[in-house]
């Protein structure tokens, strides 16, 4: 092998573990399921104390549905909200604890928030969109033909260079639920880019990740027709 040949592969064998090494650092950012053990038994013992309602909306999720806690309930006035979001998790989480925090509510609609901290933990958009599957499979197990409405993943300032793998795979979720039965697609994404196509800080916080009221504003408007589809219908103040 000659010196020039050699000089060639050395860079790119150097670019190659390079990438491995930020491929295995990406996915190793997703905690197990295990990590969420502490959040799971507060929204149970929560419940033990004060029962949350029954056959209403269940709004799961990452942190985008947790930070919602607060002004839920008035943001969908006279509609019976739950707020099981838990900061960082992935759809797969959501999943994993199905038994404790989406079956006891017998909810009528799911809503969901997740794949954003997929992406970002290195899954691909064709994980993402299989997570996704298996968990309506999984609810759908205990809740037979439950619906449940994806909010599509949103585009931020924090995570622009991930905004590719974050639309195909919102493109790939819109795809499959428009063959299912009560599996809606929201799109809030087209809302939250600005004329030339880039994401509206505006919208978010000083973190560019996470939403301000405004960025809710947003969905709640995509939300209420979605809601009012089944049953849910958001009085006037």
């Amino acid at each position: 092998m000659n010196l020039l040949r050699t000089r060639g592969i050395v860079p790119r064998l150097v670019a190659a573990f390079a990438l491995l090494a930020m491929s295995a650092w990406a996915v190793a950012q997703v905690p197990p399921p295990a990590h969420w053990t502490t959040d799971i038994a507060a929204f149970v013992a929560h419940d033990r104390v004060d029962p949350p309602p029954q056959h209403g909306v269940l709004f799961i999720g990452s942190s985008s549905i947790r930070f919602w806690a607060p002004t839920l309930a008035h943001d969908f006035p006279g509609v019976p909200v739950i707020d099981r979001g838990f900061g960082g998790s992935a759809i797969a989480d959501a999943t994993y604890y199905a038994d404790r925090i989406v079956t006891p509510y017998h909810p009528r609609l799911i809503v969901m928030y997740a794949g954003d901290n997929d992406i970002a933990g290195g899954d691909s958009p064709q994980q993402v969109i299989g997570e996704f599957k298996a968990f309506v499979a999984r609810v759908r197990r205990d809740l037979p033909g439950v619906p449940v409405a994806f909010i599509s993943i949103k585009p931020s300032v924090a995570r622009w260079t991930m905004w590719p793998a974050m639309r195909e795979a919102n493109q790939g979720i819109r795809r499959w639920a428009a063959t299912q039965k009560n599996v809606r697609y929201v799109d809030t994404a087209s809302k939250m880019l600005d004329a030339h196509g880039q994401p509206r800080p505006e919208l978010l916080r000083d973190d560019g990740l996470h939403m301000k009221p405004a960025g809710y504003a947003i969905w709640i408007a995509a939300l209420k027709p979605v809601l009012a589809d089944y049953g849910f219908h958001a009085t006037e103040h």
